[in-house]
């Protein structure tokens, strides 16, 4: 398969691992894999959901509900890039032939250098930022479990991950293995919302290298290319890449678009969620280790809402500042035939690229403050 240097070796790694990665030979295994993963902690996480909103604990519900929703939302994106593979693999074909094109001229390569390192250093520390908060959650988790064992009772005995279970796990040692499997699951989990939030800034990134490669040709614009009769071809260049960027575009947005939405809805109601558990915890002197769980996951929520919304934000300022570009070029001084192509590509990036989120909403920063205000209001 067709491999770009813009995308950091963890995320070819987990990309292949998931099934995303087009013409693995093993896709349909590591798909199953994911779904055998995903799938039974979904059915016991929901039983245990229903079993409590019967009983009529609030918060018990809450609190399950704000920690099962982000397993539905990453299998809903592992199923969405399996089922558009095909546009995926058209864009890694397209990244790669913009470095075979972009080879030839250094300024072009240290442009497109730049934009991968860049999403090299962001993807590592996603990695890092979700791994860790695992980690930190089932730290926490064992550390009030220990602060608990002067009163403890074997029957009461709580899981990582909230679920109802079809046998009893709070006898030993099945207990220990339950919580290493959930463990496992949860950082399995916690992986793979990182490896997609990776790739999505690893595209914009690319995308972003290639305005920015055109921004440094409509600079170059001379007339002396004019009098040589070279200015025709280096308009054509500019178009096509001008197309490229556009249809590069499209690609993100078909992608990420329902994800998005998908996304956006769920943190709203996990944040609304942990919102009102801290309520609770706070007003009822209760239970500090259901705060400490919530933040960190809280904070790995809004990691995502941030990543979404500032690819929208990116590369809609991105898209934007090619009509300031060509506009600030020598243009006026070209002949007619010349001038109106630049003016037609002017007119044209004066229309924004964007990522919407379902077709209802672009994806800003503007959007990723609304959503925060969501969580200090309540």
């Amino acid at each position: 398969m067709i491999h770009s240097k813009s995308i950091s070796r963890p995320v070819v790694i987990g990309l292949r691992l998931t099934g995303i990665w087009p013409d693995t030979s093993y896709e349909i295994i590591a798909r199953c894999i994911w779904v055998a993963i995903i799938m039974p902690a979904q059915v016991f996480q929901y039983r245990y959901i229903m079993k409590n909103v019967s009983s009529g604990n609030l918060a018990d519900v809450i609190e399950s509900a704000s920690t099962s929703l982000p397993y539905t939302v990453l299998l809903f994106k592992l199923i969405s890039f399996w089922i558009k593979r095909g546009i995926f693999k058209n864009m890694l074909v397209g990244m790669y032939y913009d470095w075979i094109n972009s080879s030839a001229d250094k300024a072009n390569v240290d442009v497109m250098t730049n934009k991968a390192e860049l999403a090299y250093r962001c993807s590592y520390s996603i990695f890092g930022v979700y791994i860790i908060s695992v980690f930190m959650y089932a730290g926490v988790f064992l550390q009030f479990i220990r602060q608990d064992q002067d009163d403890f009772n074997i029957t009461s005995r709580q899981l990582l991950m909230k679920m109802d279970l079809p046998f009893a796990y709070y006898e030993s040692p099945v207990y220990q293995y339950v919580f290493l499997v959930q463990f496992l699951q949860l950082l399995a989990v916690g992986i793979g919302m990182a490896i997609l939030n990776a790739l999505i800034i690893t595209l914009i990134f690319h995308v972003g290298g290639q305005i920015e490669m055109l921004h440094e040709a409509l600079e170059s614009i001379s007339i002396k290319d004019e009098k040589h009769g070279s200015l025709r071809n280096v308009i054509k260049s500019l178009i096509n890449r001008h197309y490229r960027i556009i249809f590069n575009s499209e690609y993100i947005e078909s992608l990420f678009s329902y994800i998005a939405l998908v996304q956006l809805l769920c943190n709203t109601v996990v944040m609304c969620g942990i919102g009102f558990l801290i309520i609770v915890a706070i007003n009822s002197h209760g239970d500090v280790g259901i705060v400490v769980k919530i933040v960190l996951f809280y904070i790995a929520i809004m990691l995502e809402a941030f990543v979404f919304s500032y690819a929208g934000e990116y590369l809609s300022s991105k898209s934007l500042s090619i009509s300031t570009s060509a506009y600030g070029s020598s243009w006026y001084l070209l002949e007619p035939r010349n001038r109106r192509v630049v003016i037609l590509l002017m007119i044209r990036s004066q229309r924004r690229l964007t990522i919407t989120a379902g077709k209802f909403m672009d994806l800003s920063m503007f959007g990723f403050a609304s959503v925060s205000l969501i969580f200090v209001t309540i």
